[in-house]
């Protein structure tokens, strides 16, 4: 059997890591709340950079970007607002939604992983 949440984390550690070495920041991981969670809120410069992780086995159909549903996107969003509201952010900060797909590959130097981050992967009010 599967450790569903192992693979998860292993995912989200291998998607921070990428991103760190692209210059993004870590400011907080798994933010939950009664809304949704979000895997990883990083800045990108001036950007709060919230970032969703899909982990996609060899066989599965599409990347890990195409499993994200309009009703996962919405959650995002709304979960992204609390998180501001919390944290007191400015109504004027720059912000966006990334994903990244993570996918095994033998070929890759990523550790075995082939990695496809789309930054702005979606907007807001979509």
């Amino acid at each position: 059997m599967i450790d569903r949440i192992a693979v998860g984390t292993a995912a989200e550690t291998t998607a921070e890591s990428f991103l760190h070495q692209r210059g993004l920041k870590t400011l907080q991981r798994n933010f939950r709340c009664r809304l949704g969670e979000i895997d990883l809120v990083m800045r990108d410069g001036d950007c709060l950079v919230f970032a969703e992780v899909r982990f996609r086995r060899p066989g599965q159909h599409g990347s890990g970007a195409d499993s994200i549903t309009q009703a996962k996107r919405r959650k995002l969003v709304l979960t992204a607002g609390f998180y501001l509201r919390c944290r007191k952010v400015s109504a004027h900060q720059a912000c966006r939604f990334d994903v990244v797909s993570i996918g095994q590959s033998a070929d890759s130097g990523n550790g075995g992983h082939e990695i496809n981050w789309i930054r702005n992967a979606f907007q807001a009010d979509e």
